[in-house]
This record gives structure tokens, C-alpha cells and sequence, in this order.
């Protein structure tokens, strides 16, 4: 379970407690992801993620911090997706207070040092770079590029090589001031802590983050016409993904969606695990997910197959897409589907990090949060006609997109592929 409070700023107070676990996370949700960037601010939002790291008054520096939290050894860490950033310290219980400590200095006291903001535009453009030379990254990035076009939902997290170059302290905290107020920040405890002590430790380090926020993210309205990008590159493998737009987050189908992507291919007894991967032996990875927005959303199949059968990957992929359109999904793959995915939670939820992030995020967006007995009726309500017909809506060929990154050079022909 769950109790949800607020101190007198309105700032979110979430606990979540377990007995299972003898460990606390400490985790600060924002709703300040890319998405709220405009073009001449692309990067920021993930470059400030780092920033924070550089310390405050307690802990001035980036090893100040990482002493205080390896001298106990705790983990921390944060990370910037599209709708939100995340901040967290997981501890033994006992050391609850100290991560508070820790991650209040951070967010109140961040002072962005322009030398630090320097050294830092190194460490950005080599994690560019690897991400870059890592193409089964690389090509998810330039899927929601495809399929979101020049919006916000399809620009990378990274931002732009002349935005990392050029942000200053006080583009730093101009973005702070804009977003991280305590009625767009979510504080989750979660693991071997009280309700009591979560709202004590809010109230004695997190009371004074103030101000409004007075940015929102540009709403997403239509889909990207285009419907293939090829990039390439010498690698060894064709690295692709094949997929079609979505449903938001909140649809009436988030559960159905979730469900059919586990059983074309979420897990290894998975359609395209099956019937690509082990009937033909196209590809060593192969998996379908779904991505859900607040107002937009995708399903797509990556692997990764020798650049001799590209082609055939591609068609069979596509095969499967619309076979299941066409004839539905089986009971018994329903049936699977949801104790997999209910199985998945359960596992994931005996961690505080998890936990924190299951019911903090649901917190900072969504307008129900869900506990897990609600979740899992949500799963088991799911109809094998609800799925059947949420994949033929889905999965037309005239929806279809692909990106491809590899030595191949016919993008006339991979459109013909998809068609």
C-alpha cells in the first residue's frame, strides 16, 4: 500500500512501505523531462540532471556527495526521461536521514559552478558519443525521431552539441526555477519506512522548496508522415526497429497495449522470440515494447540481424504484425501475457527503488495512483477481444515505420518492405 500527503509548500509527500526490504529509497520525482525544452534550450533538462551532482552548501562538490553515500554504502544516481527527471539515494533503513540530507542539498542549494558546468560539457559529449557508437540505442532514439518528428517527444534526451556548449549557471537556474516547485516535484519513500518518519524527514529537510511552476510542455497533436530512416554506418550487424504509433498512458487500452506487446514479443516464449529468433535464427536480440506518453504513444520490434537478412527480418516481422492483426491473439497467450507482466511487478517491487518508482511516478503524472491490487485488476479485466481489436487498429501497413541503422543504402526498398 500507499498513503499520499503534502506539506503547507504542497510539495507531494509519497510513502510507500515494505517489510520485505531492509532498505529505503529516497526518490525525487520532477515533471521537468526534455519534453518541456524549447529548440534553444535542447539539452538542458538532462545537462542540469548532472549539474545536481556538483554539490551545494553541506556537500560542495561532486565527492563530497559520493563520499557521504559510499561511506555507508548506499547508491545514488538520477535520470532524465521525456515527461520527467528522477533523483534518488537507496540506503539501509537506518541511514534514511542521511540521503535526505544528502538529495535536500542538492535541490536547494545547487549553485551550477561555471567551472563545474565546463568540465561537464566533456562528460556530455562522450556519452553522446557512446550512445552513438551503440546503435541498438541509437536506434530507438531515432525511432521516436521518425515517429514524433520536430516535437519535443522526438528529440533525444542528449540535446544538441551547441546547446551543450553553450548553457550557462544562469540558464541552469532559470530551468530549476521554472520547474522544480513543489507543485511539479513528487518526494517518494519507499521500503522499510513509516508514514510518520517520511513526513518528519519531508518536513525537516524539503520545506523550503519554493516557487511556481511556470512552464508547461507543448502538447503533441500528429503523428510524423514519414515512415522510414535509414542511417548508415559501418557495423556489424543491421540494427532495426519496425513499429507503428500508439496509445497514450491514460487510454482505455493502456493495460490491453501492454499486454499485447508482451505477447508479440516481451518475453522468450513471445511470438517474434519464437518466430523469428529460434524458428529461423534471424537475430540473438529481439523484443516488442511499448512507449506511453501523456498524449502520444508507440509499439515497435527491435533486433539486431546479419546485414545479409535484413530483408528477411524485416518481412517476417512485418508478417507477424499482420497476422495478428488479422486473427487476434489466443486465449492462452492472454493468459500467459498477464502472469508475466504480474509476475514481472511482483518480483521488481521487492526493491525500494522499484517501489519508489512504481507509485512516485504514477504520483507526479497520472490523476489515480493505483496500488498493486488495483494494477493487477486492471490486467485481469483485459478481454482477449479487447487485445484482438486493439491489434487490428494498430497494426496496418499503412502505419508501419522503420528505422534501420547498418551498411545498407536502399531506403526505396525498405519502404517497399513495409508497404
Amino acid at each position: 500500500m500507499f498513503s499520499l500527503s503534502h506539506l503547507h509548500s504542497g510539495l507531494q509527500i509519497l510513502t510507500a512501505p515494505s517489510d520485505g526490504t531492509a532498505s529505503v529509497t529516497v526518490l525525487v520525482f520532477a515533471g521537468a523531462g526534455s519534453r518541456y525544452e524549447k529548440e534553444k534550450e535542447r539539452g538542458v533538462s538532462h545537462f542540469l540532471e548532472h549539474m545536481f551532482f556538483k554539490g551545494g552548501k553541506k556537500y560542495p562538490t561532486t565527492k563530497d556527495v559520493s563520499i557521504a553515500i559510499d561511506g555507508i554504502g548506499g547508491d545514488f544516481n538520477a535520470f532524465t526521461a521525456k515527461e520527467y527527471a528522477g533523483y534518488y539515494v537507496k540506503v539501509a533503513a537506518k541511514h534514511t536521514e542521511l540521503a535526505c540530507d544528502v538529495l535536500s542539498d542538492m535541490l536547494l542549494n545547487a549553485s551550477f559552478p561555471p567551472k563545474e558546468i565546463d568540465k561537464e560539457r566533456g562528460v556530455i559529449m562522450e556519452e553522446e558519443r557512446m550512445y552513438q557508437d551503440t546503435p541498438m540505442y541509437r536506434a530507438g532514439w531515432d525511432f521516436e525521431e521518425l515517429l514524433y518528428g520536430d516535437h519535443p517527444l522526438g528529440w533525444d534526451t542528449i540535446g544538441k552539441e551547441e546547446v551543450i556548449h553553450s548553457v550557462t549557471q544562469a540558464d541552469f537556474q532559470k530551468h530549476k526555477d521554472l520547474l522544480y516547485t513543489p507543485n511539479n516535484l513528487v518526494l517518494a519513500f519507499a521500503g522499510k519506512v513509516t508514514k510518520k518518519d517520511a513526513e518528519k524527514l519531508a518536513e525537516q529537510y524539503f520545506s523550503d522548496i519554493a516557487g511556481k511552476q511556470d512552464r508547461t510542455f507543448l502538447p503533441f497533436k500528429t503523428y510524423n508522415k514519414e515512415r522510414v530512416f535509414l542511417r548508415t554506418k559501418t557495423t556489424e550487424q543491421a540494427h532495426l526497429v519496425i513499429g507503428v504509433p500508439g496509445i497514450p498512458s491514460q487510454h482505455k487500452n493502456h493495460f490491453a497495449n501492454k499486454l499485447l506487446s508482451i505477447i508479440l514479443g516481451g518475453n522468450m516464449s513471445s511470438r517474434m522470440f519464437l518466430n523469428i529468433r529460434e524458428a529461423h535464427g534471424l537475430c540473438y536480440y529481439i523484443s516488442t515494447e511499448v512507449d506511453s506518453y501523456l498524449d502520444a504513444g508507440s509499439l515497435a520490434t527491435r533486433a539486431g540481424v546479419d546485414q545479409s537478412r535484413l530483408y528477411e527480418a524485416v518481412k517476417r516481422i512485418r508478417e507477424e504484425y499482420m497476422l495478428c492483426a488479422k486473427k487476434g491473439i489466443l486465449p492462452e497467450e492472454l493468459r500467459r501475457a498477464k502472469e508475466y507482466l504480474k509476475g514481472k511487478i511482483t518480483l521488481s517491487l521487492e526493491d525500494s527503488e522499484e517501489r519508489a518508482n512504481f507509485y512516485g511516478k504514477q504520483a507526479l503524472l497520472y490523476p489515480k495512483i493505483r496500488t498493486i491490487a488495483e494494477y493487477f485488476h486492471e490486467i485481469d479485466r483485459v478481454t482477449k477481444e479487447q487485445v484482438s481489436a486493439l491489434a487490428a487498429r494498430l497494426l496496418k501497413p499503412e502505419e508501419l515505420r522503420l528505422v534501420v541503422i547498418g551498411k545498407e543504402k536502399d531506403k526505396e526498398k525498405l519502404r517497399d518492405l513495409i508497404a
